[in-house]
């Protein structure tokens, strides 16, 4: 898609649907204005596909973990976001559809970037709490490795912990253990 191409009004639902794939970007919309920016590096990648494995394999059984799905944060005016890794009921996930509701998500995470920590730390974290998405976390892969982890209570996020190293969380009432260093090493632990 070149500039030219794009468009020049404010999306619709239906404008984001006919827009074409491009891999080699990653497309958000937001009120309506489409965002565009480059795709993770390398080291970014390897996190998130580490982390919601753990997270997935983890999991009670109904519940799935999924990396960079589309998420319907609202319709009018469209904002749609693209979470690094969300936590959906399993039964959505078996349905194959195209994109979540923000309300079907148990937990939603961001792994900052280079060019992403103002708006995973300011905008989406009051996007997804007016939104009711029950977790957040946000991980930081500077040296070391750290995430700071949310839970909404009475429609704010509270600070629920910071975690480097080894960290062990209560998701929907099953026990997660996550070592963080391991999102970015050169080779994941083998059990």
């Amino acid at each position: 898609m070149s500039v030219e191409t794009w468009p020049h009004h404010l999306l619709s639902l239906e404008d984001w649907e006919a827009l074409p794939e491009d891999t080699r970007y990653r497309f958000e919309a937001i009120e309506g204005v489409l965002i565009v920016a480059p795709r993770p590096v390398s080291l970014h990648q390897r996190a998130v596909t580490r982390l919601g494995y753990l997270l997935d394999e983890q999991l009670p059984t109904e519940l799935s973990a999924l990396a960079e799905v589309e998420v319907l944060v609202a319709e009018h005016p469209l904002t749609i976001r693209v979470p690094d890794v969300i936590v959906a009921a399993a039964a959505l996930v078996d349905g194959n559809a195209a994109r979540f509701q923000a309300a079907d998500l148990t937990l939603a995470v961001e792994i900052l970037s280079e060019g992403s920590r103002r708006t995973d730390t300011v905008t989406k974290f009051s996007e997804y709490a007016e939104v009711g998405i029950e977790h957040y976390w946000i991980v930081d892969l500077d040296d070391p490795v750290s995430m700071t982890t949310y839970r909404l209570i009475d429609g704010h996020y509270e600070n629920f912990g910071e975690f480097s190293g080894q960290a062990t969380l209560d998701l929907a009432g099953s026990p997660i253990t996550l070592d963080l260093a391991a999102l970015t090493s050169s080779r994941a632990r083998r059990h």
